[in-house]
């Protein structure tokens, strides 16, 4: 992991953040001559990419190291790495205030243009968002299983898990079994978690609930849950520019969209609007067990569909 001090920032909510330091990951050569891929990760991801999107980036898989850079930035907020000086209140921050981050550790690195950049959910957003602040600069676009503005369904979600977080030490434990119950759907439980056995206590589910409430625990932050839910919250792409369509209509890249046939958090009908919505953007829906989390998990379907459309 490498860091890049920026300094001084002013948030988009005129808040000033203080010693901001962004953590990024390259995979493969950062050379002139080799194009650039960037990856945005998701809310409770790192700039690992390697790590959360297993058998995706390396040499002879899909995002292959030997041809591109491939770039992965922490996102403002978040506790793996980049940083801003401590206040007494959290600040608010948004989903553009990560890509203006992502935007000035572009210019560190000196990358010219990037040949594709990617992400699903959270990482998503920032891609939408990056495509339509800076449209010359992004030649293509791949964003799985996000909106254009978050729905009120997905910040009803997200509030729920604040108020959990607010209960105490271990609230993050409780906001995260929250959290599983809209990344999975009613069929991902009974196919994974189901007795077979009669019982009167000690469930597959219940235990499943609280094993991954406290693997997140371990590893991530309250507060760094709390900024990002609500960045999350604040994702408008329509903001200061007219409406949602006239924002999605300045992307120029050439663009993937795909959705996930059982994600109940960001159905596919959000995907429809923002591919109906960009001049040049296809969509393809993917058939997963696994709801939203599928855009983690089936990277097999997802590495076919990159390689169709954009010929990796």
């Amino acid at each position: 992991m490498y860091k890049f001090s920026l300094g001084n920032f002013i948030s988009e909510s005129n808040q000033l953040l203080e010693n901001v330091e962004i953590a990024y990951h390259i995979f493969g050569e950062l050379a002139p001559e080799k194009k650039v891929i960037w990856v945005c990760h998701a809310l409770t991801a790192n700039s690992d990419a390697q790590d959360w999107w297993p058998n995706f980036i390396g040499e002879n898989l899909t995002l292959e190291t030997e041809k591109y850079t491939i770039v992965c930035a922490n996102i403002l907020g978040s506790c793996y790495g980049t940083s801003f000086q401590k206040q007494e209140k959290l600040p608010l921050i948004t989903i553009r205030d990560m890509v203006k981050l992502h935007q000035e550790l572009a210019k560190f690195l000196q990358i010219s243009e990037i040949e594709l950049l990617l992400g699903g959910s959270l990482g998503g957003m920032q891609c939408l968002e990056w495509a339509i602040a800076e449209p010359d600069f992004i030649k293509k676009l791949f964003v799985i299983a996000t909106n254009a503005k978050h729905s009120a369904w997905g910040i009803a979600f997200n509030e729920a898990q604040r108020m959990a977080l607010e209960l105490g030490k271990n609230g993050i434990d409780a906001a995260r079994a929250i959290a599983m119950l809209s990344y999975r759907n009613y069929a991902t439980f009974e196919a994974t978690q189901t007795d077979e056995e009669e019982k009167l206590e000690n469930y597959k589910a219940a235990s499943y609930q609280r094993h991954q409430g406290e693997k997140l625990r371990k590893r991530f932050s309250k507060e760094s849950y709390f900024m990002l839910s609500k960045a999350m919250d604040s994702h408008h792409l329509g903001r200061g520019r007219n409406s949602v369509e006239n924002a999605l209509s300045q992307i120029t890249a050439e663009t993937l969209v795909i959705g996930i046939d059982s994600d109940i958090l960001f159905p596919v009908s959000e995907q429809k609007f923002i591919a109906g919505h960009i001049k040049n953007a296809k969509l393809e829906v993917i058939s997963s067990l696994y709801g939203h989390d599928g855009f983690l998990i089936e990277t097999e379907k997802i590495s076919t569909l990159l390689k169709k459309h954009f010929n990796l």
